[in-house]
């Protein structure tokens, strides 16, 4: 696992670079600066056209054609399916051309001049405090635990602190972001967390040989078992299946099915022309 992740973003580079070139500040992520989104995205692209965005700008923009790309964390192992996946089915022609897992590391960030002793709070994402709790318990266990939305929106409450009692876990890029100290780093003691980005782009790339392709399937409950089938029974192997409400019924879901091969190519190729109930997202190299 490690050693596949450590290639992913090679790997992504090479699939991405059949894409238009992008001009500055075309690709948009979650901000704000100093998450784990903005340090996959360094990985994906350096820093030269990159844009923080709120979640309204990233998926209005995304979806008006202003913003050319968009990167959005949409699964982990920990906690499974993330609030912005729902968001991406949402899109009305959403196309994903890369995936990018990660597996995150953490450090405990303050402002220069900060010791451990005078650290009362500490802000992180719900995810952050649950991979470094067994540390956080043992070495600083009366400190208070403060929720964020991200490690950059951690390590921006703490930078912008007026006392040095605060520190924040996430990834060291906040450390250079918000001019903070990382104070202890390699934190992560419990679950370890990979968390996988999807880019939208606007075109799907070519086949590398090692693709994945991921389909979106609304249907009722006694509609799901036919739908499989077309896939089993074509040969097209299913990798994972996310179960999403329909925000309709109790008895209608969104499904995200997951498979292997390229849309472009037998068999899937003939299995979505025949079926046509399910939307094609992008198809994109696996990593």
């Amino acid at each position: 696992m490690a050693r596949k992740l450590l290639t992913a973003a090679a790997g992504f580079m090479i699939g991405m670079m059949t894409m238009t070139p992008s001009v500055a500040g075309s690709i948009g992520y979650l901000g704000p600066a100093g998450s784990w989104t903005h340090q996959a995205c360094l990985d994906l692209f350096g820093p030269a056209e990159l844009v923080a965005l709120t979640r309204d700008e990233l998926f209005s923009g995304y979806a008006s054609g202003t913003l050319p790309q968009a990167c959005v964390p949409v699964t982990t192992s920990v906690v499974g399916v993330t609030p912005y996946l729902d968001a991406v089915l949402d899109l009305p022609n959403a196309t994903v051309v890369g995936e990018y897992p990660k597996m995150l590391g953490y450090s405990l960030l303050a402002r220069p001049g900060t010791t451990l002793k005078d650290i009362q709070e500490v802000f992180a994402h719900p995810v952050a405090f649950e991979e470094v709790k067994p540390w956080l318990d043992r070495e600083m266990p009366a400190v208070r635990r403060t929720e964020s939305a991200s490690g950059g929106a951690a390590a921006k409450t703490v930078a912008e602190s007026a006392t040095l009692d605060k520190a924040s876990f996430g990834p060291k890029v906040g450390a250079a972001v918000y001019a903070l100290d990382a104070l202890v780093d390699g934190i992560e003691e419990g679950p370890h967390n990979v968390t996988r980005w999807w880019v939208l782009g606007r075109n799907i790339p070519a086949p590398s040989g090692h693709d994945k392709t991921s389909l979106v399937l609304s249907t009722a409950d006694d509609g799901l078992n036919d739908a499989l089938r077309a896939l089993v029974q074509a040969n097209v192997q299913v990798l994972t299946i996310y179960e999403r409400p329909s925000k309709k019924t109790l008895d209608t879901h969104r499904y995200l099915i997951e498979v292997a091969g390229h849309a472009r190519q037998e068999p899937l190729a003939t299995v979505l022309k025949a079926h046509p109930e399910f939307r094609l997202l992008g198809s994109y190299p696996r990593q």
